[in-house]
């Protein structure tokens, strides 16, 4: 193998980069991205980048000199168009083909956006969220659309700035379908303490100029909105090449698309064999951990092994920071494992079938979830967590 071409340049693509220098690759080595910046950190951008507090010469992942250090054919602001699996070429949004002998897609995903006629903010790069930030400040309103993770790591900044947030969101309950009901409201709950507007089990049909306007014909008037409702994988440039694309580049266990043909972050749909499902994980470990394991698959098909991780994320919003461990999605069952759900300084362990799938902290330190995510590693039945990690436990 000696023509390797990783198209996706953020944190999995960098990190199949590094990884297959570091296992010894020699050969010619692509890295393609759409954006002009060289690989930066995502998370920050609703945090740290929005709120002010860090300006964007932290972001890169790597120095210029690690950069070069790599050897790299780096092609940045020209995205993939195309791809000619049996002529195993890539077609790059110039013109130009790029022919490999190996092959890592990484290209991520993209902000779904609502229709209308009004300008609307999305938060995925850069230049998202310093036009977002330019635009905050004291009185300012902002609506935004959707209560999920980013929607509230923003509405959080957005208060701290002196912002009227209104937060709009389609569920009764934000988060409950990926954390749980109860812990979905002492999530909104520190929302509405800290004066942010949230109206649940609403409907926005478009963004008109002033602000949104919801299914039932109601205007929510606004000076900036913000549209956080998910996003899209970016596969449009695989289709009709034979590869199979459904929400996101269908992957085995190995992040195996295809012989030769390896996935990794955002876009990749595989098959997780600690779980036995197939999940996309849009998460900054994960991004970085699968770009690792794709290129060691990819470099050595003989010896490769299957990826299979503990899914990681976390969240700060106003002085709560949550983090997570497992695959927290279609639980059956969540318990309260330590502390106080009213005090926002807890741990909730979930359920799925008979297994131990995930656990979830507010306000503790690591070292409190880090015994329950070896018992998810290890795929602990349920009831043996409870009873040997928390034996005092009550159910939700």
């Amino acid at each position: 193998m000696n023509r390797i071409l990783v198209v996706g340049a953020s944190a999995a693509g960098l990190a199949a980069a590094e990884a297959l220098r570091r296992e010894g690759y020699d050969g010619e080595l692509t890295l393609v991205g759409d954006e002009p910046d060289a690989p930066y950190d995502r998370p920050p951008l609703s945090k740290q980048i929005l709120s002010g507090e860090w300006e964007p010469h932290r972001l890169p992942l790597r120095s210029p000199a690690d950069l070069d250090a790599l050897g790299l054919d780096l092609r940045l602001g020209i995205g993939a168009t195309g791809l000619d699996l049996a002529a195993r070429t890539v077609l790059l949004g110039d013109g130009s083909r790029v022919p490999y002998d190996g092959l890592v897609v990484a290209t991520g995903v993209r902000p779904r956006r609502l229709p209308g006629t009004g300008h609307a903010h999305v938060l995925r790069t850069l230049d998202d969220a310093l036009a977002l930030r330019d635009r905050l400040g004291p009185g300012r309103r902002l609506v935004i659309v959707g209560a999920g993770f980013l929607g509230a790591e923003a509405a959080a900044v957005a208060r701290g700035l002196g912002c009227e947030v209104t937060l709009l969101e389609p569920a009764p309950v934000p988060l409950a379908h990926a954390v749980g009901e109860e812990v979905g409201r002492v999530l909104s709950g520190a929302h509405r303490e800290h004066g942010v507007t949230l109206r649940t089990g609403v409907t926005v049909g478009e963004v008109t100029d002033g602000g949104v306007r919801l299914a039932d014909g109601e205007l929510v008037g606004a000076d900036e909105v913000l549209v956080a409702i998910g996003s899209v994988p970016n596969t449009e440039w695989l289709a009709d090449s034979g590869l199979t694309v459904d929400n996101g580049l269908v992957c085995d266990e190995y992040s195996a698309a295809a012989p030769g043909v390896y996935g990794a972050g955002d876009v990749a749909h595989w098959h997780n064999p600690l779980f036995g499902a197939r999940m996309r994980i849009e998460h900054r470990t994960n991004a970085a951990e699968q770009g690792m394991a794709a290129a060691r698959n990819l470099l050595r098909p003989e010896a490769r092994k299957p990826f299979a991780p503990v899914p990681y994320f976390w969240s700060d919003q106003y002085d709560m920071k949550v983090q997570a461990f497992g695959y927290l999605r279609g639980h059956d069952e969540v318990t309260v494992v330590e502390g106080d759900l009213d005090e926002r300084r807890f741990m909730v362990a979930y359920r799925t079938g008979d297994r131990l799938s995930g656990v979830l902290v507010v306000g503790l330190p690591p070292r409190a979830i880090r015994p329950w995510r070896a018992a998810i590693a290890a795929r602990t039945p349920w009831a043996e967590a409870v009873r040997t990690l928390a034996p005092a436990a009550g159910v939700v």
